[in-house]
């Protein structure tokens, strides 16, 4: 009897490598994520993350370039470099979601439901200190009028309560919210308004931004207006308007309770 020698394919090196290399830079992502929550929050410190992205990107060539091979030569490899496909794909979805963001938001980095006279943060030692010696600046009356254009639905916040029971409906809101509460002051005094100063944390980064909250009173009950500003570029990706919004919605949810 003769034996018949049966060939195998070889398994395309390409895609081999790319299933590697996709799977290393879950790991060195992962890794510079960490690396920038340890750290002091700036732009500077968002090195690693692009460095990780590299390899990405050069994962994700190398999954086309398998396609390719096994495409022209009949190699085998397609499961792995599909799955080295997919997970690239996984791992740019922020990156490509953050160029969205770029593209289609304005460049904001302060977000106030007040445009004409927006709540002004605290400079007592306490917010001081959180804020690592930081008082956000005044934006320019032009770059107010593009997040009007840009956020049209963000607008003080207009309650029948009297001025204490708004100030408390804030304070709620905020705790709610997983700010970090600074100091408050209750509605009184010379200006009659009340202020809540805080500071929110991203979740993945842990970026901060600094918050104030002003409740005035009204003949009619009162008024809530809140700035969300961020310390780190001149572009939040939307994230401030995120947060007033997420705010409004809060004391609608207290309201209705």
């Amino acid at each position: 009897m003769h034996r018949r020698l049966v060939f195998e394919e070889p398994v395309s090196r390409a895609a081999i490598w790319s299933r590697r290399l996709a799977w290393f830079s879950v790991v060195v992502l992962a890794l510079s994520l960490l690396l920038v929550r340890l750290r002091e929050p700036s732009i500077e410190g968002l090195a690693p993350v692009a460095g990780a992205y590299l390899f990405v990107l050069l994962a994700l060539g190398l999954a086309f370039l398998a396609f390719v091979r096994i495409w022209q030569k009949g190699h085998r490899g397609v499961g792995m470099a599909a799955g080295a496909l997919a997970l690239c794909l996984i791992l740019l979805a922020p990156a490509g979601y953050v160029g969205f963001m770029l593209a289609t938001r304005p460049a904001l980095a302060d977000i106030s439901t007040d445009i004409d006279d927006p709540p002004a943060f605290s400079r007592s030692m306490a917010a001081l200190t959180a804020r690592d010696g930081r008082v956000p600046p005044d934006i320019a009356p032009q770059q107010r009028r593009l997040q009007r254009q840009a956020y049209p639905k963000i607008a003080p916040i207009v309650l029948e309560q009297p001025a204490d029971a708004a100030f408390d409906l804030a304070r709620k809101a905020a705790t709610a919210l997983g700010w970090q509460v600074l100091e408050t002051s209750r509605p009184g005094g010379r200006s009659g308004a009340g202020r809540i100063e805080a500071v929110a944390r991203g979740r993945v980064l842990r970026f901060s931004e600094d918050i104030t909250i002003r409740v005035k009173p009204r003949v009619d009950g009162s008024r809530i207006d809140i700035r969300s500003a961020s310390r780190i570029g001149s572009h939040d990706l939307g994230a401030n308007a995120k947060r007033v919004t997420a705010f409004a919605d809060e004391i609608d949810l207290l309201l209705e309770r």
